[in-house]
């Protein structure tokens, strides 16, 4: 069973481990929870909801664990500094239209993505699996061979790269896809601009489109106002030249403010700005949110002077995490910032739906969507290199990742495995102390 998750049981039988888990939030979010701890008290009570909730919520205690383990599959000049998600875990995986137009099922939400170990990516994904199948009750047994499922599926398609290269072009998209897949990119076509608009917005008596007013939802003053349309302006010189529409498309209707959303956002200052869309026709118009971004948790563990000086602030870490992960971005997608604080900037589209996993009970449902989900993230790395940005990822990532397994692929896939359903265990168990010591006023600054 890896190091870890005997280090995590020692920690836990002498009282440390709480100590830790508690330690680690508070270093990560102390500023925000002083700034907004409302949020942070709604944050902390979905994490308390149950393992899988504490798990997404607190990737700063896994990247903690993850600092000075031992990993033999990363080198120290290229499987280590490969572009990740940061955050992958089950529930971040969906679909969204590429900026040519099609749908993507792909990862999603790139808030904690920075350069890191391959494996990190891999790890903190399959104890999220293991996670989920738990708390559905599916057997340890049938848990092994869902996250071998997910493996395998990434080693296979990570030595498609090495072979076809091809990683630029290659997408889940409505004809490579079948199942649980393809139907969510199905039912992703169905969604509408207006809809959306139509839950947002409304037409005022001058024809034409302003922000709802409602919970979450608050007015700028002048001054406000005022600073947030600077930032606007300077987040359009951010968009690739290849990716800017006619100048009409982002002319500001209305701007509000926003608290962050779901539980990673807890805290960060947000901004919804509703532009012209690329005709006067109000269906056309579109939302866009200017959120402040957040430290990378693995940024936190990754010590390394070249990464640091690459990226301005977060905000740009953000989008040009995301462009390289991506490949085909959202054609709004650019940073800006704001009172010397880095925001990212994206289009609120009416086709991102996230993976539910609500109505996937048994292991035969669940397996081949994991199998997709292993495609994805091998997609991920491999697309992120010297072919999308050579100043930062200067090799081909999956030749490297193919040449670091190479010969113990089969130990590769059973580190995973152990790895997993170890780590589970001990989220599991660290559930249990977070939610002690939040209901027992032990976070500082942060009562129950």
């Amino acid at each position: 069973m890896p190091e870890i998750v005997d280090l995590a049981r020692r920690q836990e039988s002498s009282g440390g481990r709480q100590t830790k888990i508690v330690d680690v939030l508070v270093n990560a979010f102390s500023e925000l929870m002083v700034a907004d701890p409302d949020a942070f008290r709604n944050k902390f009570r979905k994490m308390a909801a149950g393992p899988f909730a504490f798990y997404r919520g607190s990737a700063p205690l896994f990247y903690a664990d993850m600092e000075g383990e031992e990993d033999r599959w990363a080198d120290d000049r290229a499987t280590s500094r490969v572009w990740i998600q940061g955050d992958l875990h089950a529930e971040n995986f969906g679909t969204y239209m590429a900026g040519d137009g099609v749908f993507v099922f792909d990862v999603n939400d790139f808030d904690e993505a920075y350069l890191g170990h391959f494996t990190w990516d891999i790890k903190r994904m399959v104890a999220s699996v293991a996670l989920l199948a738990w708390m559905k009750a599916i057997s340890d047994a049938n848990i092994a061979w869902l996250i071998e499922t997910y493996v395998r599926a990434y080693l296979r398609q990570v030595h498609y790269f090495v072979d076809n290269n091809s990683d630029q072009a290659y997408s889940l998209r409505l004809e490579t896809t079948d199942g649980e897949v393809r139907k969510m990119l199905q039912e992703a076509r169905l969604n509408t601009r207006v809809d959306l608009l139509d839950k947002t917005t409304l037409i005022d008596e001058g024809f034409d489109r302003r922000f709802r007013r409602g919970h979450g939802v608050r007015d700028l003053d002048d001054a406000e106002r005022a600073r947030v349309q600077a930032a606007f302006e300077a987040y359009l010189e951010t968009i690739p030249e290849a990716k800017r529409f006619r100048s009409l498309t982002y002319e500001v209707k209305d701007i509000v403010g926003r608290k962050g959303f779901g539980i990673g956002s807890a805290g960060l200052p947000a901004y919804n700005v509703l532009v012209e869309g690329p005709t006067q026709a109000l269906e056309n118009d579109v939302v866009l949110s200017m959120k402040q971004a957040n430290v990378a948790a693995p940024s936190r563990i990754v010590h390394d002077e070249r990464i640091e000086r690459y990226f301005k602030h977060h905000g740009h870490r953000t989008a040009v995490s995301q462009q390289a992960l991506q490949a085909h971005a959202d054609p709004w997608l650019g940073y800006t910032e704001m009172d010397g604080v880095g925001f990212v900037v994206s289009e609120l589209s009416p086709y991102v739906e996230d993976l539910d996993w609500a109505g996937l009970t048994e292991p035969e449902e669940m397996a081949p969507v994991l199998d997709y989900l292993g495609r994805a993230t091998a997609k991920v790395h491999c697309v992120a290199d010297e072919d999308s940005d050579p100043t930062i990822v200067d090799f081909q990532t999956e030749d490297e990742i193919v040449e670091a397994v190479s010969g113990n692929e089969e130990e590769f896939v059973k580190e995973m495995v152990d790895f997993g359903m170890g780590y589970s265990e001990v989220a599991r168990d660290d559930h249990r102390l977070f939610v002690d010591a939040f209901r027992n006023d032990q976070i500082p600054g942060l009562s129950s």
